[in-house]
């Protein structure tokens, strides 16, 4: 029972009630546009007095105000972005750029470094049709839009929305945007964010400035970024030669260059090529007779190419590790700043040495190792370098990295160390083969096996024998042996270095760049030199930031200097390279050098201003040195054999032309510590050679490198020597004069031991 109005509840008056006529509002009051809910609010939907469909639509006023709503929404988002965002810094992609490195000319390129083959180009060297015709092809309106254009983007929705093929907006600026500051974009956000730097960069750089930074920044395939690469990988040439064809071929790729690329779609790329021309002439770039008169240019062949590939990429890793090292740019500058390197590397000669090791006869073993090292003793400048054949494939530098034992070369600095205490050239020692020596626990033998009876320290030299100068050594002292080599330039850390007698045959591992720097020290009189192959470093604006120093050391008196150049002069005259003195047409100093069990052969030798060293070696399956395998007519692979040819053939070609500069004159006149004994009619030969030997000589040949050895020692051994030894001038151990036995000399010894049969 409802109690305000004391009547009962029933169903049928909640429903009468329901059914009731609202009442009418009182007169005077306005009428609302919406019923009143039941909790007292008003209600506006469904809209009374209209259609089915209206009653549910809003009106034109709410409609209009959304939209105003909306519009200024928008405009302050937009204005608030705007005043957010700065134009970032370039980002590290579009400020990547190919550094170049030449040879020593500064002009003839020798290879690159990069991240992104890119090189930077002012606008203002490019010929105007050349951005001309990336304007036409990517942005028609680009000198008069603010950077976006509201009619391309109304333009590209409409074709979208009707489903025709996908079209972009993106203005040149845009694009430039994208590529330089912020990178690839997608999403909406970062669309909107590339819009507004687009303004604000429009306001902030000129047209020409955004357009230069657009052709070094945009990709046109072939691996090219930018248009100074385009025009080389496309055309061969430069950009500031490229005609208006040309340029309109590298415009239309932009949009898919690898795939409208001349050689994959010829058809597509000639269209676009026509449709870049086309716009040229609509928009006033070109006149119609130009346009007549251009046909569809031919693109040259595109292989990529690794750039350490060949024999250069040696000198290239060679130029990177010195550059990180020394000029303390790091390698990822190196790929990126876009610097230019001048090396010491000289391209005649760089081809020269390639040549003379490639003119080894065809059956040389695959395992066979070459490695070649020159340098312009005077500076220290490295001008020709033989790594390898091929730095992709076999990435071990002969000259930088492997090792090979010395040798006989090794003998220089016994000699040289004797010099600065006193003796002299003419010095003489008993040179008997299979004599036992202090220090050696098996008698020294000659690598020929021959007596020579007494010989001075010039024909030791010459036929690079052994025993006087095992003698020698232990009479100096090995320690000065090897401090006189530190002295020169070889690292106190070599491998097999040590103070030991029989540190005079090269039991030390060297690399060929250790010997170039010690013998380009005698070379240049005494004045020692780091060898280098940068000379000069400049970046992207032709400011100097590095540059090699070329001032030396004086490590040794100059008159030593002379007097051990004149003995190493006889090598190269009838000596064990006296293929030198034959073939090179000018005086030449050197040594050969051979280790035991002919596992390694040098030559090293200059001339006043060229120094050049050459070994070769043999690598096993494992990486092991082994025995050098016969190869081209030669037994015996020696020091005097292809070492001596290589570094003849080269040196010939790469001093052709320059002046003959003569050595200096020795100093040494006479004996000062052991002159040759006056023999006497009572007395008689106590140990003249007086056999044949019965063994044949195992190293250097007389004749020349191509042919078979002769396998006879430079001196005739059925000769008695010029003077009769005095057997009281004989060496406190003096050995016999019987022939080694038949077979290749020994195998190395322990550090001390051996008798270095094989070295010379």
């Amino acid at each position: 029972m409802n109690e305000h109005q004391g009547k009962p509840v029933t169903r049928r008056s909640l429903r009468e009630s329901r059914n009731a006529a609202p009442p009418k509002p009182p007169k005077g009051r306005t009428r609302t546009l919406s019923a009143t809910k039941p909790n007292g609010k008003r209600r506006r939907y469904p809209r009374p007095n209209k259609g089915p469909i209206l009653r549910w639509l809003p009106g034109w006023k709410l409609v209009l105000g959304l939209f105003a709503f909306l519009i200024a929404s928008g405009a302050g988002l937009f204005a608030l972005a705007y005043s957010m965002i700065d134009v970032p810094q370039p980002g590290d992609f579009a400020q990547a750029q190919t550094t170049t490195v030449y040879y020593a000319d500064g002009e003839t390129q020798l290879g690159t470094f990069s991240e992104y083959d890119r090189k930077s180009v002012a606008l203002s060297s490019l010929p105007e049709h050349v951005g001309h015709a990336v304007v036409a092809s990517e942005d028609r309106r680009f000198y008069t839009n603010p950077g976006i254009d509201l009619r391309g983007i109304a333009r590209a929705t409409w074709n979208n929305l009707r489903g025709n093929p996908l079209q972009g907006a993106s203005t040149l600026t845009q694009q430039y945007v994208e590529r330089y500051y912020v990178g690839d974009t997608k999403d909406v956000v970062g669309k909107a964010k590339e819009a507004i730097l687009a303004l604000k960069i429009d306001q902030q750089q000129s047209k020409e400035e955004i357009l230069e930074n657009y052709l070094n920044t945009i990709y046109f395939g072939r691996g090219a970024y930018g248009i100074e690469v385009a025009a080389e990988h496309y055309f061969g040439k430069s950009a500031k030669d490229l005609s208006i064809a040309e340029s309109a071929l590298l415009a239309g790729l932009i949009p898919a260059p690898s795939k409208w690329d001349p050689a994959v779609m010829p058809e597509r790329a000639e269209q676009r090529w026509n449709r870049v021309l086309d716009i040229m002439v609509a928009d006033g770039w070109i006149t119609q007779q130009e346009r007549d008169q251009q046909t569809f240019p031919e693109t040259i062949d595109y292989k990529p190419v690794n750039a350490l590939k060949g024999p250069n990429g040696y000198l290239l890793d060679m130029v990177k590790n010195e550059v990180v090292n020394k000029a303390e740019i790091s390698e990822d500058e190196l790929n990126t700043r876009g610097l230019s390197i001048v090396s010491t590397i000289q391209k005649p000669r760089q081809d020269a040495a390639v040549e003379a090791v490639n003119a080894l006869p065809e059956d040389r073993p695959e395992n066979n190792r070459v490695g070649l090292a020159s340098m312009d003793p005077r500076t220290g400048a490295l001008v020709a370098v033989y790594g390898g054949p091929d730095f992709v494939s076999q990435p071990r530098n002969a000259v930088t990295q492997d090792r090979a034992q010395a040798g006989s070369t090794f003998k220089v600095w016994t000699l040289i160390g004797a010099l600065e205490e006193g003796y002299s050239l003419y010095d003489t020692f008993q040179s008997y083969n299979n004599m036992e020596i202090e220090g050696f626990d098996k008698p020294v033998r000659n690598y020929d096996r021959f007596n020579r009876g007494r010989i001075n320290l010039v024909k030791s030299t010459e036929d690079s024998v052994n025993t006087p100068y095992a003698q020698l050594n232990v009479e100096i002292g090995p320690q000065l042996t090897l401090d006189t080599a530190v002295k020169a330039g070889i690292p106190k850390d070599t491998p097999g270095l040590a103070p030991v007698p029989s540190n005079v045959l090269g039991p030390a591992s060297l690399r060929p760049f250790d010997q170039v720097r010690a013998y380009g020290t005698i070379a240049a009189q005494g004045v020692k030199h780091e060898p280098f192959i940068v000379s000069e470093i400049t970046d992207g604006r032709d400011n100097a930031i590095y540059k090699a120093g070329t001032d030396g050391e004086q490590v040794f008196d100059a008159d030593v200097m002379a007097d051990a150049t004149y003995a190493m002069q006889q090598v190269t005259r009838t000596g064990t390279a006296h293929y030198v003195g034959s073939h090179l047409g000018r005086p030449a100093a050197g040594k050969t050098g051979s280790s035991n069990d002919y596992k390694s052969a040098w030559f090293a030798g200059f001339t006043p201003q060229l120094v050049t060293v050459v070994d070769m070696y043999q690598v096993g399956p494992d990486g092991q040195e082994e025995e050098l395998t016969g190869f081209g007519g030669i037994r015996t692979v020696a020091g005097g054999t292809y070492p001596t040819q290589i570094w003849t053939n080269y040196m010939k070609a790469a001093l052709e032309g320059e002046e003959v500069i003569p050595f200096p004159e020795p100093t040494a006149k006479k004996a000062t510590k052991h002159p040759m004994p006056v023999p006497t009619r009572t007395q008689a030969p106590t140990q003249a050679p007086s056999e044949e030997p019965t063994e044949e000589p195992t190293e250097e040949p007389t004749e020349e490198p191509t042919e078979e050895p002769t396998e006879e020692p430079t001196e005739q051994p059925t000769e008695q020597p010029t003077e009769t030894p005095n057997p009281t001038e004989t060496p406190t151990k003096p050995g016999n004069n019987k022939p080694g036995r038949p077979g290749q000399p020994d195998k190395p010894a322990p550090p001390g031991r051996g008798n270095g049969g094989g070295n010379n």
